[in-house]
């Protein structure tokens, strides 16, 4: 099937039946993210630190992450390349635009970023690119068919204030990042305290930083779609944030009593 023959089968399928679907698979991406933090208070994630064969082969860390984050970038892109009935207005071109330059760095930046991360297991791999393409529609099926807005939203407070916090969650999970990355030398093995940023506050900086960004992307976006995005990644990074912070308190008699798990002064 050609571009012409994809987009029109995009053409095809839009209207009120696929509305609907968006709308159930955006309850069911909530499910997810409740039913994946309940588990996860018994299962640790089985990534890094917490990687084990039992959840199938390792693979290469950069590929992996890769190849996992890039449905989340090509299907968007993908949907918007074919058009749709409000893929030309500007609030749906920045919108989704937020949405593509995160996993533009996610999924082409980060990984090269990686210094020796450890393998990632097959089962893990394939739950993040199946997420990756279940999501990567979802938004940007919404945006580029479907979310309509007034003439004037760009001067919204709505989305002024979530695009602000959209940008400064990014930047916080970068900043975040680059210092997990940085805290062992070149030759140095073993496990440090992270220090600085937010990390003086909360155990899960990175992940505070992304629960940050997809919550002001919601807001800006103002869709079931993007709300549903932003609770899942809360019930998902909450939980993997309060994985991390017993580890350190477990790994660590030094570490920091007074920091909390994701939310500064919060939890």
């Amino acid at each position: 099937m050609g571009a012409g023959g994809v987009c029109g089968f995009w053409r095809r399928v839009s209207g009120p039946e696929e509305q609907r679907l968006l709308e159930l698979l955006s309850y069911g991406l909530m499910a997810l993210g409740a039913v994946s933090a309940l588990l996860l208070r018994f299962i640790p994630m089985p990534y890094g630190r917490y990687s084990s064969r039992r959840f199938g082969w390792p693979l290469p860390a950069r590929p992996a992450w890769a190849l996992q984050e890039l449905p989340s970038l090509l299907v968007p892109l993908g949907l918007a390349a074919c058009g749709g009935a409000v893929s030309a207005a500007w609030p749906n071109r920045l919108l989704l635009g937020c949405f593509v330059v995160h996993y533009a760095h996610r999924a082409l930046i980060f990984p090269l970023l990686i210094r020796e991360g450890k393998p990632t297991p097959f089962f893990t791999f394939v739950l993040a690119l199946l997420f990756c393409i279940y999501n990567g529609y979802l938004q940007g099926r919404s945006l580029t068919n479907y979310a309509k807005y007034p003439s004037g939203w760009l001067k919204d407070p709505r989305f002024i204030t979530g695009f602000i916090g959209w940008l400064i969650g990014m930047a916080i999970n970068i900043h975040s990042d680059n210092i997990l990355r940085n805290l062992r030398k070149p030759g140095e093995t073993g496990y440090k305290i992270p220090r600085g940023g937010m990390f003086e506050y909360v155990s899960g900086a990175n992940f505070f930083g992304e629960i940050l960004e997809w919550f002001g992307f919601a807001l800006a976006c103002c869709t079931i779609e993007s709300l549903a995005f932003a609770l899942c990644t809360l019930f998902i990074l909450g939980s993997r944030a309060k994985q991390h912070h017993q580890w350190y308190l477990e790994k660590f008699e030094d570490y920091p009593k007074c920091r909390k798990i994701v939310i500064p002064f919060v939890y």
